[in-house]
């Protein structure tokens, strides 16, 4: 019998992806970003619609439905509208948006067609929210849950809550533009001077630096927030319904000043700022699961949506809400999208049947993207000069968590990648969260970030209770816990009284790297399931030294996104202070290397050697 192929797709906004459904299960999911090497690429997604076929061995013609994850015409309705109603003081923003809308937009099914080769089988759309709901609960362990979707904006709705029964989803009330929680966080993002859509987790990081100074503030004049989570925002102190910038002017005059201009020094402001947005955000989303709860009357809990990437919310929904069991989808964004559009063409439209395997979820540990095998990565090696070692997988393990116990930092690049922002351990860059000086090393001569930008642990999945305060699965990197009281340490008496960097250097645990300031951690659990290999790789560390945990962050630099493949790992490890490189069962150290001589724009922009 003739398999049933489903390609979903997302794009046009930003984190454009793909995602191959055959016969119902996952084969491929991937962002265009890892391929074009354009951070957040919201263009079509070509490339990585071309490497979900190539993984399932199929051409376009063998797909039979193709899904795209929002309904553009329902979208537009809210731009005009919008324009209108804040008429004539959006008219500078209508005229960039405008056009781009009436020329490609408003066409996209003609637009789609011609980017799959003039494919002409059957295209469905789906709303936006109902894609990260579908998500979020099909791919998950429940057979049936409550769903919780927050994020910017879809088309109209700004969060919605549902509930999931086997196949069957369905959407049971929802918030509506302009009131958003995604937009009040990205606001703040914008004031304190990082990046909208992608600094959200340089204020989540930046938070615990900072005192909740401003809540008040913000609930007396931004926020109007009702009792089931539901609430307004005073649109005077901002400007993205009108204007180009996320704040008004009077959200300057509140606030005591301009936005933080990008790069200058942060200030205590910045940092108090971050903590109160993250303390409002975190009461509104326990409100929000609280009503789910009600509403639903069901012990388990799906969440996605660009929110749900909170996992410091995360966290406290686990610790304090009203669920017995949370699932989040690792591709949480609007990348997510696209596997949740497929999702609801194979249960909703074509209505078949969900599998559900109880205490496991169907995401694969997010290893949906491409691999590279051992002869085409060493033809690359070869092709660059490059000096390497090809070792047998338990010297292979061996040599590296020596080299980790060592303090070196290596970059790991093994199987398949991660699909969503978070490096899972096969595109990751590793060190020993033991040593006191790896955050500030890593930060400042690896990533080229932000000295304050905390670290996650990859923990033993067997050996996270003895670390951590959490006794369940968190194998996407979604959920904060605090380091297990027995493995901090106390805070010196004249540091007590040290604020926002001050506290940076102050040592808290015994594995300083990945504890934060507040004695928190985001913490991944590893299971010899999902990722054989670099479980045996912490394993082989923890006897070696007796800790199960090393720190895991993306294997990139600041401003690029993670690597996709065995290049773009041996230019990110040339180029920056990385110790070690294995690709695969390959193993080069930058001792032996020959000098890099590719001058680039990067280079000049960091300075690099």
């Amino acid at each position: 019998m003739a398999h049933e192929y489903i390609l979903g797709i997302s794009a046009y906004y930003h984190d454009s992806a793909a995602a191959l459904l055959r016969d119902g299960e996952i084969v491929a999911a991937a962002q265009e970003e890892r391929f074009t090497r354009k951070k957040g690429d919201e263009r079509f997604p070509t490339q990585a619609v071309a490497y979900c076929l190539r993984e399932a061995g199929i051409g376009i013609e063998d797909v039979a439905h193709v899904g795209f994850y929002d309904k553009p015409l329902l979208k537009f309705e809210r731009i005009l509208e919008t324009y209108f109603g804040v008429a004539p003081k959006g008219f500078r923003s209508f005229l960039m948006a405008g056009p781009l809308w009436i020329k490609e937009k408003l066409f996209t099914d003609r637009e789609l067609r011609a980017a799959l080769g003039g494919w002409d089988g059957s295209l469905l759309y789906a709303e936006h929210h109902e894609s990260h709901a579908a998500s979020a609960f099909y791919p998950s362990p429940f057979e049936e849950a409550a769903i919780l979707t927050m994020d910017g904006v879809g088309e109209w709705a700004t969060a919605s809550i549902g509930v999931g029964r086997g196949r069957d989803l369905t959407l049971l009330r929802e918030m509506r533009w302009p009131d958003s929680l995604g937009l009040l966080y990205s606001a703040f993002t914008y004031y304190t001077g990082f990046k909208v859509n992608s600094g959200e987790y340089k204020v989540m990081g930046l938070a615990p630096y900072g005192r909740p100074t401003y809540v008040d503030r913000i609930y007396e004049h931004l926020v109007d927030l009702r009792d089931d989570g539901s609430f307004t925002l005073n649109q005077k102190y901002f400007d993205y319904l009108s204007g180009l910038t996320m704040t008004s002017a009077a959200f300057d005059e509140l606030f005591g000043g301009p936005p933080r201009v990008p790069e200058s020094k942060l200030t205590q402001k910045e940092m108090d700022l971050a903590r109160s947005v993250q303390e409002v955000t975190e009461e509104i989303m326990l409100r929000m699961a609280r009503t789910a709860h009600r509403e639903t009357g069901l012990p388990n809990l799906c969440l996605a949506g660009g929110v749900a990437l909170n996992c410091v919310g995360n966290g406290r929904l686990l610790r304090e809400g009203p669920f017995e069991r949370i699932w989040i989808q690792p591709a949480s964004g609007d990348a997510g999208g696209a596997l949740g559009v497929a999702q609801l063409i194979h249960h909703r439209y074509l209505a078949r049947e969900r599998r559900v395997v109880r205490g496991k979820d169907t995401m694969k540990g997010a290893y949906l993207g491409p691999s590279f095998g051992d002869d085409e990565i060493e033809a690359f090696l070869k092709s660059k000069g490059a000096s390497y070692r090809r070792m047998e997988r338990d010297e292979l393990l061996r040599h590296v968590a020596e080299e980790l116990a060592g303090e070196k930092i290596v970059g790991w690049f093994n199987g398949r990648m991660e699909f969503g922002p978070r490096a899972l351990g096969s595109r990751s860059i590793l060190g020993d969260p033991r040593s006191p000086r790896m955050q500030a090393q890593m930060n400042l001569k690896i990533k080229f970030r932000e000295g304050f930008r905390p670290f996650a642990p990859s923990v033993l999945r067997e050996d996270v209770a003895d670390w951590f305060e959490l006794d369940v699965d968190s194998p996407y990197m979604l959920l904060v816990a605090p380091v297990k009281r027995e493995r901090q340490i106390p805070m010196p008496d004249d540091a007590r009284q040290l604020w926002g960097i001050d506290q940076l250097n102050i040592v808290r645990s015994d594995i300083p790297a990945v504890t934060h300031i507040d004695y928190s951690a985001r913490v991944q659990t590893v299971s010899r399931e999902t990722n054989p290999d670099y479980h045996d790789l912490i394993a082989a560390f923890r006897d070696l030294t007796g800790c199960p945990v090393v720190v895991n962050t993306s294997f990139n630099v600041r401003g690029e996104p993670i690597v996709c493949t065995p290049e773009d790992a041996y230019r990110c490890f040339m180029r920056t202070h990385i110790d070690g490189l294995v690709l695969g069962p390959f193993v080069l150290h930058k001792a032996g290397q020959g000098e890099w001589k590719e001058e680039t724009e990067w280079q000049r922009e960091f300075q690099l050697d």
